[in-house]
């Protein structure tokens, strides 16, 4: 080693196991999964602002910015990146050696799932599964979309996608649909419409972008027609709520908006469906399915799904 590395080496503090700031890394890695620090919050039980006040008492430490703070936004440095892959295999790790010494006691199977599946298809289910399952504790938790095996903090994960997860197994669970839906009330004040081309007197709601619309529109044989956008909302469930409001048509997702339809909230005037290339699977990481709890679940969420095609 040359000298300049050697003094380098001999002045690079080395922390302490023991002296690692471990609730400042464990606010982190649910601020980084969430690239929110009021999600973080949320999920801490403590306040945004103490996400924050942890987060850059911890950049001070390392010495290096772990995230870009924008208006409404955060987003991962490359060192905030790195740092977020090993704690969330770390504590995943840590996660699963806790559970090996509980199962002797319990058997608990976590499930992470986004906010439409959770609400809308699995709450409606848990009666049955306590009937089916009755020596499995499940253990839902919100997740983000997954894009391979370094996000995934969960026994198992429901994700839509076509089918490309790294370093996780898939099983196709179901498709979904698109159609437009608006309520009673949207419906009495501006007409019943009786035909594709008379979405375009409607005010209508976005999920996230406008990419769906155009694409129902091309499969109705309106390519093209310009719409009346009234929102852009991002969380399903907030974008059927605004439906039931009367603030516009949306795209409702079949079968998760199909009670709303039997019940008469909502409208589907048009049989008209627009299938994505995409659909919800069932993910695990490999050799997960050996712990008989979790090939339980898993075995029991493709069979209900199955009866619901």
């Amino acid at each position: 080693m040359d000298k300049a590395k050697l003094i380098h080496a001999q002045r690079a503090p080395r922390m302490h196991p023991r002296n690692l700031p471990l609730a400042a890394l464990r606010t982190f890695e649910s601020a980084a999964r969430h690239l929110s620090f009021k999600q973080a919050a949320e999920e801490l039980c403590v306040s945004a602002t103490t996400v924050s006040n942890q987060i850059r008492r911890l950049e001070q430490e390392l010495g290096c910015k772990l995230f870009i703070r924008r208006t409404r936004a955060v987003v991962l440095t490359d060192a905030g990146r790195s740092l977020s892959r090993v704690l969330s295999r770390s504590l995943e790790d840590i996660r699963l050696e806790v559970e090996t010494h509980m199962r002797a006691r319990r058997k608990s199977v976590s499930l992470a799932v986004g906010p439409i599946f959770g609400s809308r298809w699995m709450i409606p289910r848990l009666d049955r599964f306590g009937e089916d399952l009755p020596g499995i504790d499940i253990e839902l938790r919100n997740s983000p979309r997954i894009t391979d095996a370094s996000m995934m903090t969960a026994d198992i994960a429901i994700d839509w996608g076509i089918g490309q997860w790294v370093g996780l197994e898939n099983t196709p669970l179901f498709e979904i649909v698109y159609s437009p839906v608006l309520s009673p009330a949207l419906a009495e004040r501006l007409g019943m419409p009786a035909r594709p081309e008379e979405v375009a007197r409607f005010p209508v709601i976005h999920q996230q972008d406008r990419h769906e619309w155009q694409e129902w529109l091309k499969v109705a044989g309106c390519a093209g027609m310009q719409l009346i956008d009234k929102a852009t909302i991002v969380d399903t469930n907030v974008v059927v709520q605004a439906a039931i409001a009367g603030q516009g048509m949306a795209l409702g997702i079949f079968p998760f908006c199909q009670s709303e339809v039997d019940s008469g909230r909502l409208i589907k005037p048009f049989d008209i469906d627009l299938t994505p290339t995409r659909s919800f699977h069932l993910l695990t990481r490999p050799g997960a399915r050996q712990r008989r709890e979790i090939d339980e679940v898993c075995k029991w969420m493709i069979k209900e799904a199955a009866l619901n095609a």
